[in-house]
């Protein structure tokens, strides 16, 4: 993601002329005005990156149209353009959310400073957004020392310092987020944007949107331009979870991202080149998918580079003990209980309990116990919530025998 479209706001003719014709040798889209009627008209048709924004105009303050600009919530970044006498007024636009200022007379070499200095900071901004980073470190790690989890672990470890494409498999609540975060906090891009798509939260209508973008009018609603998730993580890493969600009618572009590269936004004709490195994840088996024809055969391949498959809860053994302490100590710690233990019962129907929910259903069942535990007291099966029987063989039905 870059900065696109920029307006340059100064009365005087040829410093806003030189201004404009550098900026389009750049190849940036420039429109340009000379006061602020000018500015407010061009403002109003098409979305913008950036204003170079005179301080003094013939029909007012600069500061009214910062105002304007800075109540908006996604409007472009303010770059202040002032003479010497009056760097005060420069500065004090500054606290009213303007990035910057440059002072008349400025250079060329200036004005590229300034601009990828914005560059910068808006995509920092709009990453934000999107990109969560979870404060406790112990959760982003993987509990188990099971034949399946080190096997697991090792596949982490092999990929992780590749830019290949993962595909990651698994029952609902196994982990299967878990693990592409470990991808990306062991990757080489662990300090560039980690931007994470629920494709199953999405509707069908929205989701080329959310991928791609759109810009100003494409529908009802785009009143403004927006970058999609894609161009977000330009530079870093995109998790398309659930990928099997997607519709088929998507399909075709997001393969075509994924070979090329490149897309353009919803209502836009510029092609936007991307290099984001690409995880997904699904609960479904692709390959059926493909078979019923719900899933694009090529595309399947195109996410299989290197597919991991994270194991259910019930093939874990011990791990899964190991994990309900994990969850104990984290839960207790949250909810402000001290010294809190299950009781040989409670660990014996943890064992015992298929967990068809996997961890999830593990970590929920752990907190609703420590919530429900008595003070000073252990833990019991009762507080779990759970079928404790549902590991147990059922007794054999006795019959009557015949006379």
């Amino acid at each position: 993601m870059a900065i696109e479209k920029i307006v340059v706001v100064d009365d005087e003719l040829m410093i806003r002329k030189a201004l404009e014709t550098q900026l389009r040798n750049k190849r940036y889209s420039v429109a340009s005005t000379g006061d602020l009627k000018g500015a407010r008209k061009i403002l109003a048709r098409d979305s913008f990156d950036l204003v170079f924004l005179d301080l003094r105009l013939p029909d007012g303050e600069g500061t009214d149209l910062l105002e304007e600009i800075m109540a908006k919530t996604d409007g472009p970044m303010v770059v202040m353009m002032t003479g010497y006498g009056s760097v005060e007024s420069a500065v004090s636009c500054m606290q009213m959310g303007a990035f910057d200022y440059v002072v008349k007379p400025f250079s060329f070499d200036q004005i590229e400073v300034v601009v990828d200095k914005v560059a910068s900071f808006d995509k920092m901004r709009r990453v934000t957004k999107y990109y969560v980073e979870e404060s406790d470190t112990r959760s982003s790690d993987i509990v188990g020392e099971s034949e399946p989890i080190k096997k697991l672990k090792t596949l982490v470890d092999k990929v992780a310092k590749t830019e290949a494409t993962v595909l990651i498999t698994g029952e609902n609540g196994t982990g299967k987020e878990l693990v592409a975060r470990e991808l990306y906090r062991n990757s080489m891009l662990a300090k560039q944007p980690y931007i994470r798509v629920n494709c199953a939260a999405i509707s069908e209508t929205l989701m080329e949107s959310e991928f791609f973008g759109h810009e100003k009018g494409a529908f009802t609603g785009a009143t403004e331009r927006r970058e999609g998730r894609f161009e977000l993580a330009d530079g870093g890493t995109i998790l398309l979870d659930e990928i099997s969600e997607i519709a088929p009618s998507l399909q075709a572009k997001l393969l075509r991202v994924l070979q090329e590269k490149e897309f353009e936004r919803v209502g836009g004709n510029k092609t936007i080149e991307v290099k984001v490195r690409v995880l997904a994840t699904t609960n479904r088996n692709l390959l059926e998918e493909v078979e019923k024809g719900n899933f694009r055969e090529d595309l399947y391949y195109r996410l299989n580079v290197f597919p991991i498959a994270v194991p259910p809860l019930r093939d874990r053994g011990d791990d899964i003990l190991l994990l309900a302490n994990t969850f104990l100590e984290r839960h207790s710690r949250r909810h402000g209980i001290d010294k809190i233990q299950f009781s040989k019962t409670c660990e014996k129907a943890i064992l015992s309990h298929s967990w068809p929910g996997n961890v999830r259903e593990l970590e929920n069942a752990v907190e609703r116990a420590v919530i429900l535990a008595d003070p000073g007291k252990k833990i019991e099966a009762e507080h779990l919530g759970i079928n404790v029987m549902s590991k147990a063989k059922k007794p054999a039905r006795k019959t009557r025998a015949k006379k």
